[in-house]
Protein backbone atom coordinates (compact mmCIF):
# COMPACT_ATOMS: atom_id res chain seq x y z
CA UNK A 1 0.00 0.00 0.00
CA UNK A 2 2.78 2.85 0.97
CA UNK A 3 3.92 1.49 -2.85
CA UNK A 4 0.87 2.70 -4.28
CA UNK A 5 0.71 6.17 -2.24
CA UNK A 6 4.03 6.45 -3.59
CA UNK A 7 3.22 6.05 -7.17
CA UNK A 8 0.08 8.20 -6.60
CA UNK A 9 2.07 11.33 -4.87
CA UNK A 10 4.88 10.76 -7.80
CA UNK A 11 2.40 11.19 -10.52
CA UNK A 12 1.01 14.08 -8.98
CA UNK A 13 3.28 17.00 -11.04
CA UNK A 14 3.50 15.22 -14.15
CA UNK A 15 -0.37 15.70 -13.92
CA UNK A 16 -0.46 19.52 -12.74
CA UNK A 17 2.31 19.65 -15.80
CA UNK A 18 0.02 18.59 -18.08
CA UNK A 19 -3.05 20.62 -16.99
CA UNK A 20 -1.07 23.88 -17.28
CA UNK A 21 0.18 23.21 -20.25
CA UNK A 22 -2.84 22.58 -21.86
CA UNK A 23 -4.63 26.03 -20.29
CA UNK A 24 -1.47 27.90 -20.96
CA UNK A 25 -1.74 27.08 -24.67
CA UNK A 26 -5.48 28.03 -24.75
CA UNK A 27 -4.92 31.50 -23.06
CA UNK A 28 -2.22 32.11 -25.87
CA UNK A 29 -4.99 30.90 -28.36
CA UNK A 30 -7.76 32.86 -26.64
CA UNK A 31 -8.97 36.15 -28.84
CA UNK A 32 -9.72 39.26 -26.18
CA UNK A 33 -6.32 38.83 -24.34
CA UNK A 34 -4.86 41.43 -22.05
CA UNK A 35 -2.48 42.45 -25.16
CA UNK A 36 -5.87 43.29 -27.18
CA UNK A 37 -7.22 44.59 -24.98
CA UNK A 38 -4.43 47.20 -24.23
CA UNK A 39 -3.91 47.82 -27.72
CA UNK A 40 -7.71 48.67 -28.53
CA UNK A 41 -7.66 50.97 -25.42
CA UNK A 42 -4.99 52.62 -26.68
CA UNK A 43 -6.59 53.00 -30.20
CA UNK A 44 -10.04 54.63 -28.43
CA UNK A 45 -8.26 56.93 -26.13
CA UNK A 46 -6.81 58.59 -29.02
CA UNK A 47 -9.63 58.58 -31.55
CA UNK A 48 -11.04 60.60 -28.40
CA UNK A 49 -8.57 62.92 -28.24
CA UNK A 50 -8.49 63.21 -31.96
CA UNK A 51 -4.93 62.04 -32.32
CA UNK A 52 -3.85 60.28 -35.14
CA UNK A 53 -2.50 56.80 -36.44
CA UNK A 54 1.20 56.34 -36.26
CA UNK A 55 2.16 55.60 -40.11
CA UNK A 56 1.33 52.23 -41.74
CA UNK A 57 0.14 51.03 -38.17
CA UNK A 58 -3.86 50.05 -37.39
CA UNK A 59 -3.08 51.35 -33.39
CA UNK A 60 -1.92 54.60 -31.79
CA UNK A 61 1.18 53.20 -30.74
CA UNK A 62 4.37 52.60 -31.88
CA UNK A 63 6.12 49.89 -32.86
CA UNK A 64 8.57 50.03 -30.22
CA UNK A 65 5.89 50.28 -27.49
CA UNK A 66 3.65 47.25 -28.95
CA UNK A 67 6.81 45.73 -28.26
CA UNK A 68 7.16 46.53 -24.60
CA UNK A 69 3.51 45.80 -24.07
CA UNK A 70 4.53 42.44 -25.57
CA UNK A 71 7.68 41.93 -22.91
CA UNK A 72 5.32 43.32 -20.57
CA UNK A 73 2.11 40.87 -20.83
CA UNK A 74 4.75 37.94 -22.09
CA UNK A 75 4.07 37.65 -25.80
CA UNK A 76 7.00 38.43 -27.05
CA UNK A 77 8.15 34.74 -26.95
CA UNK A 78 6.58 31.28 -28.35
CA UNK A 79 3.97 29.94 -26.02
CA UNK A 80 5.77 26.73 -25.02
CA UNK A 81 9.28 29.01 -23.86
CA UNK A 82 7.07 31.26 -21.81
CA UNK A 83 5.41 28.05 -20.39
CA UNK A 84 8.80 27.08 -19.12
CA UNK A 85 10.09 30.23 -17.89
CA UNK A 86 6.58 30.51 -15.84
CA UNK A 87 6.86 26.89 -14.64
CA UNK A 88 10.28 27.65 -13.68
CA UNK A 89 9.29 30.81 -11.43
CA UNK A 90 6.44 28.63 -9.63
CA UNK A 91 9.27 25.90 -8.98
CA UNK A 92 11.18 29.30 -7.18
CA UNK A 93 7.51 29.83 -5.14
CA UNK A 94 6.25 33.21 -7.48
CA UNK A 95 2.80 32.64 -9.47
CA UNK A 96 3.63 35.73 -11.15
CA UNK A 97 2.00 39.40 -10.82
CA UNK A 98 -1.93 39.84 -11.77
CA UNK A 99 -2.38 41.96 -14.63
CA UNK A 100 -5.49 43.88 -13.45
CA UNK A 101 -4.50 44.56 -9.86
CA UNK A 102 -0.61 44.96 -10.55
CA UNK A 103 -0.15 42.42 -7.10
CA UNK A 104 1.51 39.40 -6.91
CA UNK A 105 -1.21 36.50 -8.06
CA UNK A 106 -0.06 34.78 -4.54
CA UNK A 107 -0.74 37.91 -2.13
CA UNK A 108 -3.94 37.92 -4.41
CA UNK A 109 -4.87 34.57 -3.48
CA UNK A 110 -3.89 34.88 0.49
CA UNK A 111 -6.58 37.34 1.19
CA UNK A 112 -9.28 35.39 -0.13
CA UNK A 113 -8.10 32.08 1.72
CA UNK A 114 -10.15 33.10 5.21
CA UNK A 115 -13.30 33.48 3.27
CA UNK A 116 -13.19 30.71 1.12
CA UNK A 117 -11.98 28.27 4.16
CA UNK A 118 -14.63 29.72 6.92
CA UNK A 119 -17.24 28.93 3.62
CA UNK A 120 -15.90 25.81 2.58
CA UNK A 121 -15.06 24.31 6.48
CA UNK A 122 -18.65 25.54 7.88
CA UNK A 123 -20.41 24.04 5.14
CA UNK A 124 -18.66 20.44 5.31
CA UNK A 125 -18.83 20.56 9.00
CA UNK A 126 -23.04 21.36 9.04
CA UNK A 127 -23.11 18.79 5.78
CA UNK A 128 -22.20 15.72 7.76
CA UNK A 129 -23.23 16.67 10.87
CA UNK A 130 -26.93 16.70 9.97
CA UNK A 131 -27.01 14.87 7.03
CA UNK A 132 -25.05 11.43 8.97
CA UNK A 133 -27.54 11.24 11.69
CA UNK A 134 -30.24 12.11 9.33
CA UNK A 135 -29.62 9.30 6.47
CA UNK A 136 -28.91 6.63 9.51
CA UNK A 137 -32.96 7.36 10.87
CA UNK A 138 -34.13 7.48 6.84
CA UNK A 139 -32.74 4.01 6.42
CA UNK A 140 -33.86 2.46 9.95
CA UNK A 141 -37.38 4.66 9.32
CA UNK A 142 -37.77 3.83 5.95
CA UNK A 143 -41.06 4.49 4.40
CA UNK A 144 -42.13 6.07 7.30
CA UNK A 145 -43.63 9.82 7.99
CA UNK A 146 -39.91 10.67 8.90
CA UNK A 147 -37.79 9.34 5.91
CA UNK A 148 -41.25 10.73 3.47
CA UNK A 149 -41.23 14.07 5.12
CA UNK A 150 -37.81 14.55 5.08
CA UNK A 151 -37.52 13.32 1.53
CA UNK A 152 -39.54 15.85 0.08
CA UNK A 153 -37.52 18.19 1.67
CA UNK A 154 -34.31 17.75 0.39
CA UNK A 155 -35.71 16.78 -3.03
CA UNK A 156 -37.17 20.50 -3.32
CA UNK A 157 -33.81 21.72 -2.06
CA UNK A 158 -31.67 19.67 -4.20
CA UNK A 159 -34.24 21.00 -7.49
CA UNK A 160 -32.93 24.51 -6.38
CA UNK A 161 -29.88 25.77 -7.47
CA UNK A 162 -28.03 27.29 -5.21
CA UNK A 163 -27.64 30.76 -7.39
CA UNK A 164 -31.51 30.54 -8.18
CA UNK A 165 -32.02 30.20 -4.06
CA UNK A 166 -29.56 33.15 -3.24
CA UNK A 167 -31.47 35.87 -6.01
CA UNK A 168 -34.52 34.40 -4.38
CA UNK A 169 -33.28 34.67 -0.64
CA UNK A 170 -31.87 38.48 -1.17
CA UNK A 171 -35.29 39.58 -2.78
CA UNK A 172 -37.39 38.48 0.36
CA UNK A 173 -35.03 38.44 3.70
CA UNK A 174 -32.92 41.60 2.37
CA UNK A 175 -34.50 43.29 -0.02
CA UNK A 176 -38.36 43.41 1.87
CA UNK A 177 -37.74 42.04 5.14
CA UNK A 178 -34.54 43.63 5.76
CA UNK A 179 -33.41 40.96 8.10
CA UNK A 180 -30.13 40.33 6.39
CA UNK A 181 -27.87 42.44 4.72
CA UNK A 182 -27.13 42.57 1.23
CA UNK A 183 -24.08 41.89 0.14
CA UNK A 184 -20.44 41.40 1.79
CA UNK A 185 -18.59 39.43 4.04
CA UNK A 186 -18.65 41.88 6.82
CA UNK A 187 -20.29 45.47 8.14
CA UNK A 188 -17.79 48.36 7.26
CA UNK A 189 -17.13 49.45 10.65
CA UNK A 190 -16.03 45.84 11.51
CA UNK A 191 -12.42 46.77 12.68
CA UNK A 192 -13.87 48.84 15.75
CA UNK A 193 -16.50 46.30 16.46
CA UNK A 194 -15.75 43.92 20.08
CA UNK A 195 -14.44 40.45 19.75
CA UNK A 196 -18.38 38.97 20.27
CA UNK A 197 -20.01 41.73 17.90
CA UNK A 198 -17.37 40.67 15.08
CA UNK A 199 -18.62 36.71 15.67
CA UNK A 200 -22.01 38.08 15.45
CA UNK A 201 -21.37 40.12 12.14
CA UNK A 202 -19.80 37.30 10.15
CA UNK A 203 -22.71 35.18 11.40
CA UNK A 204 -25.17 37.95 10.43
CA UNK A 205 -23.48 37.86 6.97
CA UNK A 206 -22.93 34.44 6.33
CA UNK A 207 -26.82 32.79 6.58
CA UNK A 208 -28.09 33.49 3.50
CA UNK A 209 -24.64 31.99 1.88
CA UNK A 210 -24.25 28.97 3.28
CA UNK A 211 -28.25 28.18 3.18
CA UNK A 212 -27.19 28.04 -0.39
CA UNK A 213 -24.06 26.49 0.03
CA UNK A 214 -25.37 23.63 1.39
CA UNK A 215 -28.66 23.59 -0.14
CA UNK A 216 -27.47 20.73 -2.89
CA UNK A 217 -25.15 18.79 -1.08
CA UNK A 218 -27.97 17.86 1.41
CA UNK A 219 -29.41 15.41 -0.41
CA UNK A 220 -26.37 13.92 -2.14
CA UNK A 221 -24.85 13.45 1.18
CA UNK A 222 -28.55 12.46 3.00
CA UNK A 223 -29.54 9.79 0.41
CA UNK A 224 -25.81 7.72 -0.39
CA UNK A 225 -25.82 7.16 3.36
CA UNK A 226 -29.28 6.20 3.44
CA UNK A 227 -29.17 4.19 0.55
CA UNK A 228 -25.63 2.47 1.00
CA UNK A 229 -26.97 1.45 5.09
CA UNK A 230 -30.12 0.33 3.46
CA UNK A 231 -28.24 -2.44 1.23
CA UNK A 232 -25.89 -3.28 4.19
CA UNK A 233 -28.52 -3.89 7.05
CA UNK A 234 -30.28 -6.28 3.85
CA UNK A 235 -27.31 -8.38 3.56
CA UNK A 236 -27.16 -11.81 5.23
CA UNK A 237 -23.99 -11.37 8.18
CA UNK A 238 -26.54 -7.90 9.29
CA UNK A 239 -29.24 -11.16 9.83
CA UNK A 240 -26.50 -13.39 11.41
CA UNK A 241 -25.27 -10.68 13.93
CA UNK A 242 -29.40 -9.70 14.90
CA UNK A 243 -30.21 -13.05 14.99
CA UNK A 244 -27.45 -13.52 17.70
CA UNK A 245 -28.36 -12.15 19.64
CA UNK A 246 -27.26 -8.09 19.38
CA UNK A 247 -29.34 -5.39 19.61
CA UNK A 248 -30.28 -3.79 16.45
CA UNK A 249 -28.97 -0.21 17.11
CA UNK A 250 -25.57 -1.47 18.35
CA UNK A 251 -25.47 -3.55 15.26
CA UNK A 252 -26.41 -0.51 12.99
CA UNK A 253 -24.16 1.70 14.72
CA UNK A 254 -20.96 -0.91 15.42
CA UNK A 255 -21.16 -2.56 12.09
CA UNK A 256 -23.40 -1.56 9.35
CA UNK A 257 -22.94 2.12 9.85
CA UNK A 258 -18.76 1.35 8.73
CA UNK A 259 -19.13 -0.49 5.93
CA UNK A 260 -21.97 1.79 4.75
CA UNK A 261 -19.36 4.97 4.95
CA UNK A 262 -17.08 3.72 2.57
CA UNK A 263 -18.71 5.86 -0.52
CA UNK A 264 -18.47 8.77 2.13
CA UNK A 265 -14.66 8.36 2.25
CA UNK A 266 -14.58 8.32 -1.06
CA UNK A 267 -15.70 11.62 -1.28
CA UNK A 268 -14.94 13.32 1.44
CA UNK A 269 -11.57 13.91 0.04
CA UNK A 270 -12.40 15.44 -3.04
CA UNK A 271 -14.30 18.00 -1.24
CA UNK A 272 -11.16 19.63 0.05
CA UNK A 273 -10.78 21.81 -3.50
CA UNK A 274 -14.07 23.32 -2.35
CA UNK A 275 -12.19 24.36 0.58
CA UNK A 276 -10.92 27.30 -0.99
CA UNK A 277 -12.43 27.29 -4.65
CA UNK A 278 -16.28 27.60 -3.60
CA UNK A 279 -18.64 28.50 -5.36
CA UNK A 280 -18.54 31.72 -7.85
CA UNK A 281 -22.58 32.34 -8.90
CA UNK A 282 -23.07 32.46 -4.63
CA UNK A 283 -20.15 34.47 -4.50
CA UNK A 284 -21.32 37.05 -6.90
CA UNK A 285 -24.78 37.15 -6.26
CA UNK A 286 -23.76 37.95 -2.15
CA UNK A 287 -20.70 40.33 -3.59
CA UNK A 288 -18.07 37.98 -1.20
CA UNK A 289 -14.59 39.01 -2.00
CA UNK A 290 -13.69 35.20 -2.15
CA UNK A 291 -11.58 32.52 -4.11
CA UNK A 292 -14.28 31.62 -6.51
CA UNK A 293 -15.33 35.18 -7.02
CA UNK A 294 -11.64 35.85 -7.75
CA UNK A 295 -11.30 33.45 -10.16
CA UNK A 296 -14.36 34.09 -12.33
CA UNK A 297 -13.49 38.13 -12.71
CA UNK A 298 -9.99 36.63 -13.53
CA UNK A 299 -11.28 34.86 -16.27
CA UNK A 300 -13.32 37.63 -17.69
CA UNK A 301 -10.72 40.24 -17.70
CA UNK A 302 -8.54 37.97 -19.34
CA UNK A 303 -6.10 38.19 -16.18
CA UNK A 304 -4.26 35.12 -17.30
CA UNK A 305 -1.59 35.48 -14.57
CA UNK A 306 -4.28 34.76 -11.56
CA UNK A 307 -6.61 31.91 -13.84
CA UNK A 308 -3.05 30.04 -14.49
CA UNK A 309 -2.42 30.65 -9.94
CA UNK A 310 -5.48 29.08 -9.44
CA UNK A 311 -6.15 26.52 -11.71
CA UNK A 312 -2.83 25.19 -10.13
CA UNK A 313 -3.74 25.52 -7.05
CA UNK A 314 -6.85 23.97 -7.32
CA UNK A 315 -5.78 20.76 -9.65
CA UNK A 316 -3.10 20.33 -6.75
CA UNK A 317 -6.24 20.27 -3.79
CA UNK A 318 -8.24 17.82 -6.48
CA UNK A 319 -5.28 15.72 -6.53
CA UNK A 320 -4.60 15.75 -3.16
CA UNK A 321 -7.76 15.16 -2.26
CA UNK A 322 -8.80 11.85 -4.17
CA UNK A 323 -5.42 10.34 -2.59
CA UNK A 324 -6.93 11.44 0.81
CA UNK A 325 -10.06 9.74 -0.19
CA UNK A 326 -8.15 6.50 -1.19
CA UNK A 327 -6.36 6.78 2.40
CA UNK A 328 -10.09 7.18 4.31
CA UNK A 329 -11.20 4.08 1.76
CA UNK A 330 -8.40 2.04 3.32
CA UNK A 331 -9.01 3.11 7.10
CA UNK A 332 -12.49 2.18 7.17
CA UNK A 333 -12.55 -0.97 4.85
CA UNK A 334 -9.40 -3.25 5.89
CA UNK A 335 -10.16 -5.34 3.44
CA UNK A 336 -9.03 -2.98 0.44
CA UNK A 337 -5.59 -3.04 -0.17
CA UNK A 338 -3.89 -1.25 -2.65
CA UNK A 339 -1.43 -2.77 -5.48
Amino acid sequence: MRAYFLRRLLLIPPTLIGLTLIVFFITRLAPGGPLEQALMQAQQSSLEHGAGRTSGQGTALSTDQIDQLKHYYGFDKPWYVAYVQWLGKVAQGDLGTSFRYNEPVWDLMCERFPISIFYGLTTLVITYAVCVPLGIVKAIRHRTWVDTGSSVLIFAGYAVPGYVLGALLLVIFSARLRWFPMSGFESEGFANLSFADKIGDIVHHSILPLCCYLIGSFAFVTLLLKNQLMDTLASDYMRTVVAKGVPYRRAVLGHAFRNSIIPLATDFGQNLALFFTGSFLIEHIFDINGFGLLGYTSILDRDYPVVMGILLLSSLLLLLGNLISDVLVAVADPRIRFG
